[in-house]
């Protein structure tokens, strides 16, 4: 379901002083947490969203094993829904419109796409065709390009200068924020806030600033990442772990939520 005004909502927000924070999610049950919680937007984390489904992560998981799971998460909130897209699924700009526009009529308002170690300039016919498509059906879609620069070492030594000629590319070519996972050194922060035109999208990793400093250099959107999925794979881990080994049922019903906390966070209908 294409949604203009929660686009609208969703690209304003990207403009405030304080940075969006962003619970990435990775199904259906996962989102009516974060909205619960109070989460002002929904986003989904490629990796989780893929693991959840039987995939690795790495633009394997099948457009319409993806689409499907965006259309089960639109059914339950009523917020704005970024999707993460990993490269479009396909080194072919118009295949990726076309992958593109599938999630925008599922309900996405926002997409990330990733340029990886492919050209830049091949990223940019992505950006461009993607933005195409979206207007064909009525919607101005919040474009979050994603460089790998600092991510995948794309730049020795040299990874705030890629970035930034990078970013001056996928501007032009019509991208709405400048996502850079794994840049935490303030310096280069402040660096990509003021010297690119985009406002500034950084990813949780360790060492990176707190939410304070991170509104203070300027930034404009905050993501969990994978971290919170692997968290719950983790905690699930542990538990069935000991389950496994002693049987012993006391500490699964410690430190949890209750059958009727989680059952409440959906909706009633069908």
């Amino acid at each position: 379901m294409i949604k203009p005004v929660l686009a609208v909502q969703f690209r304003e927000r990207h403009h405030q002083a304080k940075p969006l924070v962003l619970l990435n999610v990775w199904d259906a049950g996962s989102a009516a947490l974060m909205q619960s919680l109070g989460a002002e937007a929904i986003a989904t984390t490629s990796a989780g969203l893929a693991w959840s489904c039987g995939y690795r992560d790495g633009d394997r998981l099948p457009i319409d094993v993806h689409v499907s799971a965006v259309q089960q998460i639109e059914r339950v909130i009523n917020l704005p829904l970024t999707v993460d897209a990993e490269g479009g699924y396909s080194d072919d700009p118009i295949v990726v419109a076309e992958n593109v526009a599938r999630l925008v009529d599922a309900g996405a308002v926002g997409i990330n796409l990733e340029d990886g170690q492919a050209e830049p300039q091949l990223f940019c016919r992505k950006i461009e065709a993607v933005k195409a498509a979206a207007l064909r059906l009525g919607i101005d879609l919040f474009v979050n390009a994603r460089t790998d620069v600092y991510l995948q070492a794309l730049a020795p030594g040299k990874e705030l200068e890629e970035t930034l000629r990078r970013a001056k590319l996928y501007a032009a070519a019509g991208a709405d924020c400048l996502f850079v996972p794994y840049v935490s050194a303030p310096s280069d922060i402040q660096a990509l806030v003021t010297q690119q035109s985009l406002p500034l999208n950084v990813m949780a990793c360790p060492g990176l600033p707190n939410l304070a400093e991170l509104e203070a250099l300027g930034v404009r959107r905050l993501s969990a990442g994978s971290s919170i999925a692997q968290k719950a794979v983790y905690a699930a881990k542990l538990a069935a772990t000991g389950f496994l080994a002693t049987g012993c049922v006391d500490a699964l019903f410690s430190d949890t939520s209750t059958f009727a906390e989680v059952n409440r966070m959906l909706p009633a209908r069908s």
